[in-house]
């Protein structure tokens, strides 16, 4: 995979992402103060080549973690470990402990450098990239953050090996988002592919990631703080996040859904036709990922009411013109609601 710059011309900052091992981190760190945020799997699995010269500290692992409670047991440590802004916070982990260590970093004294190891494909392809750092509050996903970007990324391709299938399917669900919304070309790729890419083969891999990243990088680095264009990354997590807290989906699982609540109302708006719909179920179904879902509806709308991107009784939505192309609208809710009962079979 070639190296990915985003270079953000709104503070003349730039966030370098590129391919490599884990045991290349120290190397890459511009200094040997450097503490490392993991969790306990990934220290069990790789702490041996963690630099030696950093401090480890361990985060629990789930969203139950990804909390302000947590963010607080970290400045905890970073103030035992005297801590200051000359150190380097490495988030090494999946997009959990990557959202939580560059929130604790981009907070703790007015904000330290930091990077990111992803560990997980839902972390390489979107957690760790575009600078979106932050914890859960009351349930509700993100709703406390920041916007700062890692100084780099490294993007280890052999340690996603050890992932189970889930995991797997997080990540798949957010590559094939972003075929959706910007690349065309990367949608068919998926479907010729799909066991190539489920197998790991390098090729296929390596692929779908430098893809992915090329189209989230792009988009980040004209809209760095969301007030347009960044948007259309949020194709299906509208709803999708409404299935987490309701249904308690896995990510990748409820952003599927999402996915397709979002392609049906797109039919409804005349901008996608019902084979591109067929061809999108397909290929979710493909990556061994659901396409509907048995939920409350009403606990559905409430959770959407819920959601920082709603203003009164309008939310922001993206929907499709098509398989690569995306247009955000603003919605009223009782459009959305009607696509989601009809979709979550509301018992």
């Amino acid at each position: 995979m070639n190296t990915v710059s985003l270079e953000l011309s709104s503070t003349e900052r730039k966030s370098t992402i590129f391919s490599g091992r884990l045991a290349e981190l120290e190397g890459r760190c511009r200094t040997k103060r450097i503490a490392i945020i993991t969790d306990e799997r990934v220290r069990g699995l790789y702490g041996s080549l963690f630099p030696s010269s950093a401090i480890t500290m361990e985060m629990g692992r789930g969203e139950q973690f990804k909390t302000l409670r947590t963010v607080e047991s970290l400045y905890e440590g970073f103030l035992e470990h005297r801590v200051d802004r000359s150190w380097l916070i490495v988030g090494v982990g999946g997009g959990i402990v990557c959202d939580v260590a560059g929130f604790a970093a981009s907070t703790y004294l007015r904000g330290l450098s930091f990077a990111f190891v992803p560990t997980t494909l839902l972390a390489q392809v979107d957690a760790s990239i575009g600078g979106k750092n932050g914890v859960n509050l009351g349930g509700y996903k993100n709703q406390v953050g920041t916007f700062n970007q890692p100084e780099f990324v490294l993007c280890d391709f052999g340690v996603l090996k050890t992932l189970p299938p889930e995991e797997l399917k997080n990540g798949f669900a957010e590559v094939i988002k972003h075929a959706l919304i910007a690349d065309d070309r990367l949608f068919s790729f998926l479907e010729t592919n799909t066991d190539e890419a489920l197998a790991l083969y390098p090729d296929a891999i390596e692929r779908v990631v430098y893809d992915s990243l090329i189209i989230k990088s792009g988009i980040v680095s004209r809209d760095e703080t969301e007030k347009g264009e960044r948007r259309k990354l949020n194709f299906g997590h509208t709803v999708g996040h409404a299935l987490e807290k309701v249904c308690g989906l896995r990510h990748g699982e409820a952003v599927s859904v999402g996915m397709v609540v979002a392609s049906r109302l797109s039919v409804r708006k005349g901008l996608l036709s019902e084979e591109n719909v067929q061809r999108i179920q397909r290929l979710l179904a493909a990556f061994h990922l659901p396409v509907g879902v048995q939920a409350d509806g009403a606990l559905i709308r409430e959770a959407l009411w819920k959601d920082k991107k709603r203003e009164d009784n309008r939310i922001h939505v993206v929907l499709l013109d098509g398989i690569g192309r995306a247009t955000v609208e603003p919605l009223a809710m009782n459009e959305l609601n009607e696509v989601i009962d009809d979709l979550c079979q509301s018992r």
